[in-house]
């Protein structure tokens, strides 16, 4: 092993490299910034962003984490709202753990790098954050949920800065211990808690908006624990609901539903097994 070896271990242990990249979405950073696009003026999409209102009334949003092709012209409908609202200090990423980390929640105080550039983390927050949920950026090194978001964050914000977190234990009660880490971490700064999660997987498409229609009406009415007691009664598969309660309880008091649409919607694939994706925003005032 040479000296060359070393320095390039020593920076690469510093990133956080893609997981998905390639897969999700592509590899390219020009087709990727294309591909983005794409997906705000798609038919289901919102078209572009327009002018920045700097009115920074959105406190949190809940964004889809699949397939830039199936579920990215959703996800657009919620980052054209945070561009037009005012671009915030800090982006805090809420998504559910996959992969079976060994921690409730976990951190990643490492900066992630996607084929848009190097997205740093806010070192400020991240540090305040790191004595109440544990920083291990190798429990990221896997997980898609919070990967797929910063492409268009990127996209939206060219000097982002993030708050990347894993939720293991989706509990109520971890999502209010989270939730009261961010605004304890956050204090001073304006911030944008950003939850990523899918809605019912592989069911019949009538099934899914009827599923993800409740799930809705108890969002939209900002009532976590009615949420959480809609998807355990009605087995509704949403796999990131622990997030959605955090950023429901994240500071905003009223909820508006951008988009709901499904895989077929996007994918024109079979419409017995649909994947069902949703885009709400939470603001600080009516």
């Amino acid at each position: 092993m040479n000296k060359h070896f070393y320095i390039f271990t020593f920076f690469i242990s510093f990133m956080r490299y893609p997981a998905v990249s390639g897969r999700f979405y592509p590899s390219d950073g020009r087709i990727l910034k294309k591909e983005i696009e794409d997906c705000f003026n798609h038919p289901i999409g919102p078209g572009m962003p327009g002018e920045c209102r700097d009115t920074f009334g959105l406190a949190a949003a809940i964004a889809p984490h699949a397939g830039y092709r199936a579920s990215g012209m959703n996800a657009a409908h919620v980052y054209k709202a945070i561009a037009e609202d005012g671009l915030p200090d800090v982006y805090v990423v809420i998504g559910p753990d996959h992969h079976g980390i060994p921690y409730d929640a976990a951190l990643c105080g490492e900066p992630y790098v996607t084929p848009l550039g190097v997205c740093d983390v806010h070192e400020d927050v991240v540090k305040k954050m790191r004595t109440m949920i544990p920083d291990d950026p190798h429990a990221h090194r896997y997980e898609h949920s919070v990967e797929v978001q910063i492409p268009f964050i990127q996209f939206i914000d060219e000097k982002a800065k993030i708050v990347p977190i894993i939720m293991s234990d989706q509990s109520a009660e971890c999502a209010e211990y989270i939730s009261d880490a961010i605004r304890n971490a956050c204090d001073g700064y304006r911030y944008v808690v950003i939850a990523s999660s899918d809605m019912s997987h592989y069911v019949p498409k009538g099934r899914a908006s009827e599923e993800c229609k409740k799930v809705i009406e108890r969002i939209c009415a900002m009532d976590v624990r009615g949420m959480y007691d809609v998807i355990t009664e009605n087995g509704i598969t949403s796999c990131g609901y622990g997030p959605m309660a955090a950023a429901m309880m994240s500071g905003g008091s009223c909820a508006k539903e951008l988009k709901y649409s499904d895989s077929y919607d996007s994918l024109k694939m079979d419409k017995r097994e649909v994947v069902g994706y949703l885009s709400v925003a939470f603001f600080r005032t009516q």
